[in-house]
């Protein structure tokens, strides 16, 4: 379960440094990928604390609620019947003068190991605090997984869990659940308990057991359609569907008029080459590069002025023109259909 991390030690290593009881008197985990915080704080109180002694050595606080006076206390005060004792302060991003636990660190005591949680964002690494954690025990940083790592982290957790699973599966999983490590080992965890032992993972489970759980966004699905990725295309939309709110037609029909407007265009462009468009439309060449020049090669020209022109009714559908009773929702699923066609 390889991590990428923007800095300072791997989850491996700082995961395998715990359980062989190497504990360091503090750690500041933090970052926007909260399954790794929460993984190493477990094995944290797992090896520094059995549970029978955890009601007197294992102190909690929560940053919204409790003080740094009293979080300094309770890290100077002596284990009873314990070698160590444990401070953790959850939502440490919550703490009013997080940055006066710097006092404590500048002699910390020896028999308390002291965790800080700061989850959805980073400390300043140039707080004093942050430097002092550094020196005398872990800084970690758990960056935010992206859509290209998903696959590999699906396929190693099922392997792990000595499950086999094809790739396709690990696809629509990937796909399914997006980047929300939490969410997406829980549901396959599941789904492997819905499955005897030596059961494949197929497609067809996959579609059975694990809804819709991602949060997509327009230009996710102006990716699909750009790759003409049609199981995508409809999930997002059923997506849409169940979130109107945040995804009203109102706003994606623009959207979409946009982008196919910029792709009729890319064919008059007097250069064909990535750059040549890029300059014709007023684009970056990485947008052309992702978007207008894979698009070019799925769409003719007269297909996308057929869509512009199909774009057009599904707004005047969406507005009640001719006293049209249509649903938003199956107005953008015609639409999709006609543009995959």
């Amino acid at each position: 379960m390889a991590t990428t991390l923007s800095k300072g030690p791997t989850f491996e290593s700082i995961l395998s440094d715990v359980k062989e009881g190497k504990l360091k008197p503090a750690y500041l985990l933090m970052g926007v990928e909260n399954y790794y915080i929460e993984k190493l704080s477990d094995a944290i109180i797992e090896a520094t604390l059995p549970e029978e002694e955890r009601d007197f050595n294992m102190h909690v606080f929560y940053g919204n609620d409790s003080d740094i006076n009293s979080i300094v206390n309770a890290a100077q005060s002596f284990p009873m019947g314990s070698e160590h004792s444990l401070v953790i302060v959850k939502e440490a991003q919550d703490l009013k003068d997080l940055e006066n636990i710097s006092y404590y660190l500048q002699n910390p005591q020896p028999t308390t190991v002291l965790l800080l949680q700061y989850k959805n964002g980073t400390a300043d690494r140039r707080k004093k605090f942050v430097s002092q954690i550094a020196s005398l025990g872990v800084v970690f940083e758990s960056a935010k997984i992206s859509d290209v790592q998903l696959p590999t982290l699906v396929r190693n957790y099922a392997q792990e869990k000595g499950r086999m699973i094809d790739e396709k599966s690990v696809s629509l999983i990937a796909e399914s659940i997006g980047s929300n490590l939490i969410r997406l080992y829980g549901e396959m965890d599941k789904l492997f308990l819905t499955l005897p032992q030596g059961v494949a993972v197929t497609p067809e489970l996959v579609e059975k057991n694990i809804g819709i759980s991602k949060d997509f966004n327009f230009f996710e699905l102006q990716n699909a359609l750009v790759e003409k990725n049609a199981y995508k295309a409809f999930q997002i939309i059923k997506y849409f569907d169940k979130n109107p709110k945040a995804n009203p037609i109102q706003m994606t029909l623009p959207m979409l008029f946009s982008f196919f407007s910029n792709l009729m265009m890319a064919y008059y462009a007097p250069q064909k080459t990535i750059e040549g468009i890029a300059s014709y439309l007023g684009q970056r060449d990485w947008q052309v590069r992702k978007n207008i020049y894979p698009a070019m090669r799925n769409y003719t020209a007269k297909k996308v002025l057929d869509i512009l022109g199909e774009i057009k009714c599904a707004d005047e559908k969406s507005k009640g023109v001719g006293g049209s009773k249509v649903s938003s929702a199956d107005i953008l699923k015609q639409l999709i259909a006609f543009i995959l066609q």
